[in-house]
């Protein structure tokens, strides 16, 4: 499959920097939280279940990185993904695990298939 898209050389740190926001789970967890709809911390955090101190701090490096937004209302301070693109790629890539998935049990079903026990 060839793709006729030219990414400069200027995109490949701001690509790089977006896809190591992605490469960590929990902030994976509070994407998907996020996917949802606006959240505060707590929400969050019940969400995820990961510690309020840990979800503060991904929220912060996702919200300097431009993948959510937050806006303060009184007190508390809500989040919501702020680039569409967070939900493409997690779809695709769930898509492409679950095809992976289902072709790994095709060949398991074809090795159980072809197994025979000599008695």
């Amino acid at each position: 499959m060839s793709s006729t898209l030219t990414i400069p050389d200027d995109f490949l740190e701001l690509m790089a920097e977006k896809f190591r926001m992605l490469a960590d789970a929990t902030r994976l967890a509070i994407l998907r939280s996020l996917m949802a709809g606006e959240r505060n911390v707590t929400q969050v955090v019940q969400e995820t279940g990961r510690g309020q101190a840990n979800v503060s701090k991904h929220l912060k490096l996702l919200a300097e990185a431009g993948l959510v937004a937050r806006r303060k209302e009184g007190l508390q301070v809500f989040y919501r993904l702020a680039d569409p693109i967070v939900e493409r790629l997690c779809a695709q890539v769930c898509e492409t695990i679950v095809e992976g998935a289902a072709v790994e049990v095709k060949r398991n079903r074809g090795l159980i298939a072809g197994w025979s026990r000599k008695k």
